[in-house]
């Protein structure tokens, strides 16, 4: 672990290593004496750029960005936008789909800003979350640096047990799409467990490509086998479309349930660092065109399609994923889970990324001797126990639902908002406070999500157990 105890803005060393050789621009060794700058002045811009120091071997473009931005975003969550618009009405699902990506974007957008901020004064060229909160709060006030430890591993955590989850669950709905295809076809029923198991070695060679460089082709293809899943499901809805007058314009009372299905489909904060670290202009990644600004607002303008047409199409018989209400003996349909399927087994290589940086990380100082064949033999076993783990419970659909409610809520909405708050809080926030009470607000949301997005998945492991002895009975 690189010690960060002593490297906040206020009291970060600033003697000797101004005048190393190399460190001016174009290489210039010139060396200029300089006065030492009193203790308690804060490092600005001007001396330091983290941006130019940052040596990025396998560096990634603003395209590569985007694509795996896209990727991470364009999940199975999109699948559920259609009900989530039953629950707002097709006419509030639009507004309340642009103010809960707003609310996601800017929450990403507020955790890579505080990042850049704190390289200058910590003087590093990349943070992970964790590391972003763990030095947010050392160099904050007084009363929040004691739980400096504590923001750092309840990241991390939250993060691996989020994403470790994800990609158990992306391993039984890979399953799941290509068993019913192929049970279709071949007429008889296949076990779901022979067919987690058989997806093992291809994901773990598809885990051990080295980087998010090599990654983008493939989360370009997943994109392409997503966006054409979408384009026949799009058919499909557009098909003897009812007039917009006999859908629900506005539901207010089940609108929470909209807000949770929508921030946890739409909700990718563990990759945002992972790729702001590997661009090769992270100074890109901010900004009104900037990658993030671009890959949202594509997002959104998905997100409100697939869900405006699903609900105008299907009405109250709008099922908790659209493909569910294509219809099964039609090939377009079948096409479209095997699309889906691929897609998702693409997306599983970005989503382990996540788990991988989180361990590797925490080891790779301890592995001096052969870190390449350690990082492989790492990648080898994280893959074998998120298929092990889907293999044992089939089932965990629902329970990562839970899980996912409680961490994304957690770190996709409060956590940012409080680093900010902590990050600014010797600079001010703003006239009347503005930040202040708009970070209230995104985390009054966060907390609804977390209440509602619980209950509803509490709900989903109720009724898969207590469905499960009438099946097996009848």
């Amino acid at each position: 672990m690189v010690n960060i105890s002593d490297s906040g803005g206020k009291h970060a060393s600033q003697e000797m290593e101004q005048f190393l050789p190399g460190d001016g621009l174009g290489g210039n060794n010139k060396y200029k004496i300089q006065p030492r700058k009193d203790a308690e002045q804060a490092v600005t811009p001007s001396d330091y750029d983290p941006f130019a120091a940052r040596d990025n071997e396998h560096a990634t473009t603003d395209n590569e960005t985007l694509t795996h931005l896209l990727k991470a975003s364009l999940g199975t969550g999109i699948l559920s936008m259609p009900i989530a618009f039953m629950y707002s009405g097709i006419i509030m699902g639009i507004f309340a789909t642009i103010l809960t990506a707003f609310i996601c974007t800017h929450c990403s957008y507020v955790l890579v800003k505080c990042g850049h901020k704190l390289y200058y004064r910590t003087r590093r060229t990349r943070m992970s979350f964790a590391e972003i909160a763990e030095v947010s709060f050392q160099n904050g006030p007084k009363w929040c640096r004691g739980f400096a430890p504590i923001a750092k591993f309840s990241i991390l955590f939250g993060l691996f047990l989020t994403y470790f989850g994800t990609c158990s669950v992306y391993t039984v709905i890979v399953a799941k799409n290509f068993e019913q295809v192929m049970e279709h076809w071949l007429g008889y029923q296949l076990s779901l467990r022979l067919l987690i198991s058989c997806l093992l070695i291809p994901l773990i060679l598809l885990s051990w490509i080295p980087n998010l460089k090599y990654l983008a082709p493939v989360s370009m293809i997943a994109n392409v086998f997503m966006g054409l899943g979408l384009g026949i499901t799009f058919y499909y809805l557009v098909m003897d479309l009812p007039p917009i007058e006999s859908r629900g314009f506005a539901h207010v009372s089940t609108l929470p349930a909209f807000f949770s299905i929508t921030i946890f489909a739409m909700e990718a904060i563990g990759v945002v660092m992972p790729l702001e670290n590997n661009m090769k202009n992270p100074q890109h990644f901010l900004g009104i065109c900037g990658v993030l600004s671009q890959g949202m607002s594509g997002v959104t303008l998905i997100y409100m399609f697939l869900g405006f047409l699903g609900y105008l199409r299907y009405g109250d018989e709008t099922a908790e994923s659209i493909t569910l209400n294509l219809p099964v003996h039609e090939w377009p349909a079948q096409a479209v889970k095997v699309l889906i399927a691929l897609a998702v087994f693409c997306t599983f290589g970005l989503q382990f990324y996540v788990c991988l940086e989180i361990v590797w990380d925490s080891i790779k100082d301890k592995c001096t001797k052969r870190p390449t064949l350690v990082n492989y033999v790492l990648r080898t076993v994280l893959v074998t126990a998120a298929v092990v783990l889907a293999v044992s419970v089939p089932t965990i659909a629902p329970f990562m639902g839970l899980i996912g409610a409680f961490c994304f809520s957690i770190l996709g909405l409060i956590f940012p908002v409080l680093i900010e708050l902590v990050t600014h809080w010797d600079t001010g926030f703003g006239s009347y406070n503005w930040i202040v009470w708009k970070n209230i607000v995104i985390a009054i949301c966060g907390l609804a999500a977390l209440t509602f997005g619980s209950m509803s998945s509490l709900k989903d492991i109720i009724n898969l157990y207590t469905a499960e002895p009438l099946e097996s009975s009848t």
